[in-house]
């Protein structure tokens, strides 16, 4: 016992805890709220908060803060209130910055969940459509089945997904996997049946309309498609069973070479696999119409300017209600209720703040962005110029995630179309031949025009598109040339290449 020493060490450590107040919280997720989703904010907070009322007409100041007269060349001005509230941004940006990380934010998920309902009374559609399974049951009332194959049959449609494939659950996963026809057939519901019985079963599903259901892997969901009517059928199935990944990869010789068949022979066997659906159950999944609601529309002036306008008349005007604090001014209510009255007359002077400086804040950072991308509203898409956030915030005087925020999932209208705001962000880089600066955008542009322009029977490699881009006197590499390929779905060289006019 004598080597072991017992004792307790009192020390001092300063730790500094950040604390994320509400009300800052608050102005946060109404700033990255877009239109439709603050809409969904304003309506909750009025049924919840009787200090909140809308109010009639919005107050002079604040619909001259958003049509002002806006002149490219001009410094942009800022009124007091909008440089008080982009003096609180800052300083809550420079002092909080690392709270307002990923976990902080309004997810995408919560923010897409308060939109959704106003999108889904939007949708452009007379009648719920009608589901793949309910499409399927109602071809078995057509057919000549008993009743325990029609149960069966029935059994099989309920197990196929959204693309028409027989798949099982998995409940320890919460997931569709692969299932075989013994497993199938020893749960059915109404008791254990022979494997032969599911398979009769199943080659009925698979003679139902779309062509393609029921089947369990996509080569059997394209030779299901296969009919006497098919060009070429004998060559179509060889091509379905043996050589879909040498279409992927556009190795037509290799298929010339094991089947025989002449290229153009092979090609319109191609062409016709091609009109087949490797996912037939699709085309029976609700298709959402969304309409996108823009924040903010630019538009053009009789001088050649352009005016700046949020689109309020989505969200309605609130104000405090005269009448509620009258009420709250009564001092004969108990302590609690008065404590009440305060907090939601607090949340309420909060909630409309927050609003009016999001409204602030996404006209000047749109200001400043249309000062950097005149020659894209002017000359279009093509001209658009190098951009940073940084450069707006610097412009504006925010903190760079106060732009971050202010753009995120907003959307303006301008007399080139509509476009997220993030659209106008972006970098580049520069011509040595002119000097000048070269959005990404463009270069993806110039990209599109050297493919198209290429000898199909020898396509331009990555390395071949490089040197096309020097010669211009923009210096691109390889892998980025590659990475904007793939972005734009443009194929290989190889899987470009046309075989039927190479020598």
């Amino acid at each position: 016992m004598s080597g072991m020493r017992l004792g307790m060490d009192l020390s001092m450590r300063p730790e500094l805890k950040q604390f994320l107040a509400p009300r800052m919280i608050q102005s946060m997720e109404i700033l990255q709220l877009p239109v439709m989703a603050l809409q969904e904010k304003i309506q909750a907070e009025l049924q919840e908060n009787p200090f909140l009322e809308i109010q009639e007409a919005r107050a002079k100041s604040s619909e001259t803060a958003s049509t002002e007269e806006f002149n490219p060349d001009a410094p942009l001005k800022h009124d007091d209130s909008g440089d008080l509230e982009f003096h609180r941004l800052e300083e809550l940006n420079r002092d909080w910055e690392d709270h307002f990380n990923e976990d902080h934010r309004p997810s995408r998920h919560s923010l897409a969940e308060l939109s959704d309902k106003k999108l889904d009374a939007m949708q452009n559609v007379a009648s719920a459509p009608i589901s793949l399974q309910d499409h399927l049951t109602e071809q078995l009332a057509y057919m000549d089945l008993t009743p325990e194959e029609w149960e069966l049959c029935a059994y099989l449609i309920s197990h196929l997904d959204d693309n028409g494939y027989l798949l099982g659950h998995d409940r320890d996963r919460n997931r569709l996997i692969p299932i075989t026809l013994q497993e199938l057939a020893a749960n059915f519901p109404q008791g254990p049946v022979i494997v032969e019985d599911i398979e009769a079963a199943l080659i009925v599903v698979q003679s139902l309309d779309p062509a393609g259901v029921g089947a369990r892997d996509t080569k059997e969901c394209l030779l299901l498609q296969v009919t006497d009517d098919t060009a070429h059928k004998d060559l179509v199935r060889t091509l379905i069973r043996d050589h879909l990944e040498d279409i992927a990869h556009n190795r037509l010789p290799i298929i010339q070479r094991k089947t025989h068949a002449d290229i153009p022979t092979i090609q319109e066997a191609i062409e016709e696999l091609r009109r087949f659906d490797p996912k037939p159950g699709t085309r029976f999944v609700p298709q959402n119409n969304q309409y996108v609601v823009p924040d903010i529309i630019v538009e053009r002036t009789d001088s050649d300017d352009f005016d700046i306008r949020l689109t309020d008349d989505w969200t309605p005007p609130v104000r405090i209600s005269k009448r509620y604090v009258d009420l709250a001014k009564d001092k004969s209510y108990d302590p609690k209720t008065r404590d009440f009255l305060k907090q939601k007359f607090t949340s309420a002077h909060w909630l409309i703040d927050a609003i009016e400086q999001r409204r602030n804040t996404l006209i000047k950072v749109t200001r400043s962005i249309i000062l950097h991308q005149r020659a894209f509203l002017d000359l279009g898409p093509d001209y658009i110029q190098p951009l940073k956030m940084e450069e707006i915030a610097k412009q504006v005087g925010v903190h760079v995630t106060t732009v971050s925020r202010a753009v995120d999932d907003k959307w303006v209208q301008t007399p080139r179309g509509v476009f997220p705001l993030k659209r106008f962000f972006g970098g580049g880089t520069k011509n040595e031949q002119t000097g000048e600066n070269v959005a990404w955008e463009t270069i993806k542009q110039k990209l599109l025009e050297i493919i198209s322009s290429e000898d199909k029977a020898h396509p331009f490699s990555d390395e071949d598109i490089v040197e096309r881009f020097k010669q211009a006197g923009l210096t691109i590499a390889r892998r980025t040339v590659t990475k904007y390929r793939e972005a734009l779905k443009i194929p290989s060289s190889r899987q470009r290449k046309d075989w039927s006019q190479a020598r």
